[in-house]
C-alpha cells in the first residue's frame, strides 16, 4: 500500500515538474504583441490653406467595414484572402484613429478654423459635417496599399449634402512590413485630408 502511495506521489511530482519546465521554456518563446497608431502629417510638410473657414466643422463619424473593426491589424491581399495578426495590433480602434488623424490634419491645413470630433456637444453650432465611409482597404506588403473612400460634407442647417465624392488612393508600402503599412496609411489619410480641406475652402468661397 505504501509503495502504491509513493508511486502516486512520484507521478504527481513528475507531472508538476514537467508542467513547470514546459511553462518556463514556452514563455520566452512567445512573441510580445506590437502596437501601432496612425499619425498626422508633419507640420513642416503639410499643405496649408490661407483661406479661413469661418464656421465650425464637425469631423466624423468615420465608418469602417466590419472586418476591420477589431484590434488586430488586418492584411487583405489582392487574392481577397484576409490575415488576422494576433501580434501586430492597433493601439486604438481603427475608426476612431482615422477620425482623429483626419481632424488633426485639417486643424493643421486650415489654421484658425474650429473643428469638433464626432460626437460633439449638441449645444455647439456645427455648420458642416464631414462623414467618411471606408469602402475598401487592401495592403500587401510586397506591393502597395489601396484605400477607397466614400465621403460627404453635409450642411447641417440645410440638412443636405453639399459635397459627395469617392476617392481612391494607392501608396507604396516601404519598408515591406507592418511599420511600412502604417506609414503608408497615415500618408494616405493625409491625402484624403487635403481633398476635404480643398472642398471646405471651395464651399466657403461660394
Amino acid at each position: 500500500m505504501k509503495k502504491n502511495t509513493f508511486s502516486c506521489y512520484w507521478l504527481m511530482a513528475c507531472i508538476i515538474l514537467f508542467s513547470f519546465v514546459s511553462g518556463c521554456v514556452s514563455v520566452p518563446n512567445s512573441p510580445n504583441p506590437r502596437f501601432y497608431s496612425l499619425h498626422a502629417q508633419d507640420k513642416e510638410k503639410i499643405k496649408k490653406f490661407d483661406t479661413k473657414v469661418n464656421t465650425i466643422i464637425g469631423v466624423g463619424p468615420v465608418r469602417i467595414p466590419e472586418y476591420l473593426n477589431r484590434p488586430q491589424i488586418i492584411v487583405k491581399k489582392k487574392d481577397k484572402t484576409i490575415v488576422f495578426d494576433e501580434f501586430n495590433r492597433w493601439a486604438e480602434s481603427l475608426d476612431f484613429s482615422l477620425e482623429r488623424m483626419l481632424n488633426e490634419n485639417l486643424v493643421l491645413m486650415l489654421p484658425g478654423t474650429s473643428f469638433q470630433i464626432f460626437p460633439w456637444d449638441f449645444a455647439i453650432a456645427v455648420k458642416y459635417q464631414v462623414v467618411i465611409d471606408i469602402v475598401e482597404l487592401e495592403n500587401n506588403f510586397n506591393d502597395n496599399l489601396f484605400l477607397a473612400v466614400q465621403w460627404s460634407i453635409i450642411d447641417l442647417e440645410k440638412k443636405r449634402a453639399v459635397v459627395t465624392r469617392r476617392s481612391e488612393f494607392s501608396k507604396d508600402i516601404y519598408p515591406h512590413n507592418y511599420y511600412g503599412m502604417v506609414e503608408a496609411l497615415s500618408e494616405t489619410v493625409s491625402s484624403l485630408s487635403t481633398q476635404v480641406a480643398e472642398e471646405l475652402v471651395s464651399i466657403k468661397k461660394d
